[in-house]
């Protein structure tokens, strides 16, 4: 059974692009705080949250989503929807199809997309938090919808020529370290947002341990 979000959208100012760095020891830390204020501004009171991981298992650099999607799909609390693993992708065959399932089966959708994208050299390894929607497959050419209230991207490699063959030669282990600050994040972020309890995040040191629900 699917919960809608109990949070008003907060009236503070238009959130900006956040980027993190993901070599950073305090990568984890500054991505699940930046998501848990983006759900609080940006959710309204009567949405449901779903994630919607882009991707596939077949190619290296596209795999950021799927990996995000198999990691958080059973550790998020039961009102989040995941849609995108490694075992039931979704990619450029039948995001459209799964875009309609979504809106079929929830009356107003809060949709968090993740994806991998390709960028400048001097961008590789940082995931960036932004709200609004997703274009997935302008990196390579591709025409797809839109998708999302807002989205992750993780640039895993250099842009502009041969995108297929780079994103095929993306180093796996950039790739995971990645998916793991992102799906960490989202994990937090997403149990913090649904306790009813509130508590100051730490502001020094790790994260507090993960809560067993």
């Amino acid at each position: 059974m699917w919960f809608s979000l109990s949070r008003k959208a907060s009236s503070l100012q238009p959130l900006l692009p956040y980027r993190v760095d993901t070599k950073s020891a305090e990568a984890t830390k500054l991505c699940s705080k930046r998501l848990y204020r983006s759900f609080n501004h940006l959710c309204t009171d009567d949405a449901s949250l779903v994630l919607l991981c882009i991707g596939t298992d077949r190619s290296t650099g596209d795999s950021l989503g799927p990996l995000v999607g198999s990691r958080v799909q059973d550790q998020l609390p039961s009102q989040v929807a995941v849609y995108g693993t490694l075992d039931q992708p979704v990619h450029a065959v039948n995001l459209e199809k799964t875009i309609t399932e979504i809106k079929d089966r929830f009356a107003n959708p809060f949709i968090i997309a993740v994806d991998a994208c390709l960028g400048r050299t001097e961008s590789i390894g940082y995931i960036s938090i932004k709200p609004g929607a997703l274009r997935p497959g302008t990196g390579v050419n591709k025409h797809l919808p839109e998708v999302g209230q807002m989205h992750i991207i993780g640039i895993v490699n250099v842009g502009g020529f041969m995108e297929y063959l780079v994103l095929q030669n993306t180093r796996l282990s950039l790739v995971m370290r990645m998916a793991e600050v992102i799906s960490t994040g989202l994990i937090y972020s997403c149990r913090e947002f649904y306790r009813s309890i509130e508590r100051t995040w730490p502001e020094q040191g790790d994260l507090l341990p993960l809560r067993t629900e």
